[in-house]
């Protein structure tokens, strides 16, 4: 596989994080504020972890094909 895919699907991966990021912070909801914000913060804090854990074993799979790919 030619290096540079690897380049451009991280490119898209970070724009995506980037635009997403922005739409939430400048949402009408965060614009006006949200009254119940901290309430149920358990089920917050499990959701929030979940999607580290997810965004951390798919960013070890991907360092684990480039090694495989390129120097095996």
């Amino acid at each position: 596989m030619n290096l540079y895919i690897y380049y451009a699907i991280f490119s898209i991966v970070l724009l995506f994080g980037l635009v997403a990021t922005f739409m939430i912070g400048f949402s009408r909801k965060n614009r006006e504020g949200d009254q119940t914000y901290f309430q149920h913060t358990g089920v917050k804090w499990i959701r929030l972890t979940a999607l580290y854990v997810i965004a951390i074993a798919a960013g070890i799979l991907a360092l684990v094909a480039f090694i495989r790919n390129f120097v095996g």
